[in-house]
């Protein structure tokens, strides 16, 4: 184990919707080994539940002939908690685009998954690359422990 890593948990979720509240009750509990406000705690649930939403839905699709996987990996380090969402599936053609407010590649979808990722977490980084998949990594920042 890496020095810096306080705790580590990786998930491997069959990509399906009824492990998007599994993966944002997993994140919330990660995230309660920490001082960290309630308010706080719900923007990460919010923030991971829809990355893990946005694999899903977008990454995989309706595709579900083959058994697809969505990997979420959780580590604390001493001055920050960062979240890891990877889909293998289709990838986004221009992230940049992706990230903006409104877009969707569905039109049935609101397209704000990535502006309350970008607007709950302090880092947001996307990386996809088309039929190879997407990985959004996302970090809350703590506050630093104060000695008495």
């Amino acid at each position: 184990m890496d020095a810096k890593i306080k705790n580590q948990i990786n998930l491997s979720l069959l990509s399906i919707n009824e492990n998007v509240g599994f993966a944002r009750a997993a994140a919330a509990a990660f995230a309660a080994q920490v001082e960290l406000t309630l308010t706080d705690i719900d923007e990460i649930k919010v923030a991971v539940s829809e990355a893990v939403s946005n694999a899903v839905i977008h990454g995989y699709g309706a595709d579900t002939q083959e058994r697809r996987y969505v990997e979420l990996t959780m580590i604390l380090y001493a001055d920050k908690l960062e979240f890891t969402v990877i889909d293998y599936g289709r990838g986004i053609a221009n992230v940049e685009e992706a990230r903006q407010p409104s877009y969707s590649s569905d039109p049935e979808r609101m397209g704000l998954g990535f502006v309350f990722m970008e607007s709950f977490m302090d880092e947001l980084e996307v990386k996809s690359e088309l039929q190879q998949g997407t990985t959004v990594r996302m970090a809350k920042m703590l506050a630093p422990v104060t000695e008495h």
